[in-house]
């Protein structure tokens, strides 16, 4: 990191470069994805992972469980599961007469939906009061959740059968989404003459806690950005609404999202300061899936679309 770095702490510096290290040696040739999930998890937002099976979306989030040093709760969504089995329920209790509430696995610091769309709408909604809030209501009773609470959900865009399509406002829950795509042939035959990704699972080691991801979310959320940076961002806002293309373009949060994200980017790559560039990396990626398309157009294209479009100050 450069001389202008907001983390004055050296040994935090060293230890989020060793961080995003050891993730790199487990999900090999990916260093932009998982820098974009240590950019997500920094700037307080929430992941999700859309591919094919076997890309290593699980294994990215096992990886940054046990790098961040976070308690880890994994739940395979279906079609039957239930909110409360997400949630928790409350039970009556003979001996004190009263209810008590037995928290579910979303009591956690990273929670991994997988495939999060074969679960009902119903379950879905489960999450958006946690997502949005942290924290979850059951019996008219709040709980809060822990801090962080970091959920990475994956889903399958290719199997369509008995899945549920996420609705758009849970989708905007979402900071970034993000697809791992197939590894290049180097990383490939790394994986295939390498060790077998479980047994290299259970060799690593925090290099990070929460304490280091708090003080990291208030290092970015100082990283400046200029007046003119703000410009290019309501620009890009401005011209989804307008585009003839977009039937619903970026509201207000998905700026708010955009610009948090631009700068835990900036941060992990070393810089207080956030430059265009910033916006342009992490723009597809927190915009995309926020876009509500007309028919026949796609979200990625529209959202590079308005990146090539829109001049850059």
């Amino acid at each position: 990191m450069s001389a202008t770095t907001p983390l004055r702490d050296e040994t935090l510096h060293h230890r989020l470069e060793s961080a995003l290290a050891q993730v790199n040696g487990v999900l090999l040739g990916k260093p932009r994805q998982v820098k974009l999930a240590f950019t997500c998890l920094i700037a307080g937002g929430h992941l999700l992972l859309e591919d094919v099976p076997g890309v290593g979306k699980t294994t990215l989030a096992h990886a940054l469980a046990a790098t961040f040093d976070l308690e880890f709760q994994r739940i395979q969504f279906t079609s039957d599961l239930l909110p409360s089995d997400i949630i928790g329920v409350s039970v009556y209790e003979r001996e004190t007469g009263q209810f008590r509430f037995h928290p579910g696995p979303i009591f956690t610091s990273l929670l991994l939906a997988d495939e999060i769309n074969r679960a009902t709408p119903k379950t879905q909604s489960a999450l958006l009061e946690a997502m949005a809030e942290g924290q979850t209501t059951v019996d008219g009773q709040t709980h809060d959740l822990p801090r962080p609470f970091f959920v990475v959900a994956t889903q399958n865009p290719l199997d369509l059968a008995g899945t549920f399509p996420l609705p758009d406002s849970q989708l905007d829950r979402f900071m970034l989404r993000l697809s791992l795509d197939y590894p290049d042939p180097a990383a490939e035959r790394a994986l295939l003459t390498g060790a077998d990704r479980r047994d290299l699972m259970a060799t690593l080691e925090p290099r990070l806690d929460i304490a280091s991801i708090a003080a990291l979310h208030v290092a970015a959320q100082a990283v400046k950005a200029s007046s003119t940076l703000l410009d290019y961002l309501q620009a890009l806002l401005t011209a989804s609404r307008k585009h003839s293309d977009v039937r619903v373009g970026l509201s207000p949060r998905a700026g708010l999202a955009l610009l948090a994200a631009a700068r835990a980017w900036a941060l992990v790559s070393g810089r207080d300061y956030v430059i265009p560039e910033d916006i342009q990396t992490v723009f597809v990626c927190v915009a995309a899936h926020r876009l509500v398309p007309g028919k026949g157009s796609h979200r990625e294209a529209i959202a590079r679309a308005l990146l090539a479009e829109v001049p850059v100050p």
